[in-house]
């Protein structure tokens, strides 16, 4: 499997459990229906320890445009690879998306909320405040960039031997997303993923889900602009400190 390739399957398992997660508690009619906030950001922080489990072997599991671009940013990741793993960020994150609109149609054409059928793909925010929503969107991002920057393979030194985790390596940052998401996520949904928020939004614009939410593209430069900067700021801060 090359890099490429792990990125989009890495990031079509995020997606396909994250917003599957979503249907699950907001669709009529599905067993977890009205489960709550702990069942999301859980089940999101799950999506991402998938995604990375399988990614990371090969490329290093970004599955997040804000992470390429920090991480390339701090001088960690070639500029020049950044372009082809967005590509494939986005594309997984359609296919997932699309899975899990094809899973869950029936319970699509029950719910007659429009709000809860965008609830499904995309954020939105809990108060509609552009600027504000943005800096939550920048903040959480870079407590998620700033943190990864920092992670490192558990070792013992004199001599130095790396501690071979497996699949538990991925452990970290999903309990690094599922604190994003119960201390910071409430306020925009907390897409701190570029790919994770458009991906899914360009879906739910081209499939049949019983109706459309009106002027729901007139905040997705939120969850797109906020997490690259925050991306960025991060990587600035590490380079500062370093």
């Amino acid at each position: 499997m090359t890099a490429v390739t792990a990125e989009l399957i890495g990031t079509f398992l995020l997606i396909l459990l994250g917003c599957g997660v979503n249907a699950n508690v907001v669709l009529e009619g599905t067993k977890g229906n009205n489960s709550g906030w702990i069942v999301i950001t859980t089940g999101w922080a799950f999506a991402v320890y998938v995604g990375v489990v399988v990614a990371g072997p090969y490329s290093g599991a970004h599955i997040n445009p804000a992470v390429s671009v920090g991480l390339a940013a701090a001088g960690e990741f070639p500029w020049a690879d950044v372009p082809a793993y967005l590509a494939a960020q986005l594309l997984g994150a359609m296919g997932g998306a699309f899975v899990v609109w094809f899973m869950h149609k029936d319970h699509f054409d029950r719910t007659a909320d429009s709000s809860l059928k965008l609830a499904v793909f995309s954020t939105e925010p809990a108060i509609m405040n552009k600027p504000v929503n943005l800096v939550c969107e920048l903040v959480g991002t870079f407590v998620l960039v700033f943190t990864v920057l920092y992670f490192t393979d558990a070792s013992l030194s004199e001599p130095q031997t790396v501690i071979g985790l497996g699949s538990l390596g991925a452990l970290p940052v999903a309990l690094l997303v599922w604190g994003i998401g119960l201390s910071l996520g409430g306020t925009t949904g907390y897409a701190i993923n570029p790919a994770r928020d458009l991906g899914p939004r360009i879906i739910y614009s081209l499939v049949p889900t019983g109706d459309r939410k009106k002027g729901h593209w007139g905040y997705s430069w939120v969850p797109i602009v906020g997490p690259l900067l925050g991306g960025v700021a991060a990587a600035g801060l590490y380079l500062l400190l370093s």
